[in-house]
């Protein structure tokens, strides 16, 4: 456990000095480099969401189709009768002997 909170400690500085950074590439340094700042992030942005719509593709090419499910067997009532109706009258039969 104290090493997951060590990690998530180190994640937190990790991100709170990347804004740091990109503030300082955005705002300090003039346009020139904030130009090129914002299309290294926008051509990485995009090549993120496309690297995911191509994994997403690719899984879905790739992976067999599910195996259908068998059809549940159809149950049949005692009295042969659908459910909600009255059994059809039978005629006697004369008993044999």
């Amino acid at each position: 456990m104290a090493r997951d909170r060590v990690i998530g400690a180190a994640l937190v500085v990790g991100a709170v000095v990347g804004v740091i950074i990109y503030g300082l590439l955005m705002f300090a340094f003039g346009n020139k480099i904030s130009l090129l700042v914002l299309e290294i992030s926008a051509f990485i942005a995009v090549l993120a969401v496309l690297a995911i719509l191509g994994w997403i593709g690719y899984v879905m090419a790739t992976t067999p189709p599910p195996v259908p499910l068998e059809p549940e067997p159809t149950t049949t009532t005692t009295s042969g009768t659908a459910e909600g109706t009255a059994p059809a009258p039978t005629a006697d039969k004369p008993k044999q002997a």
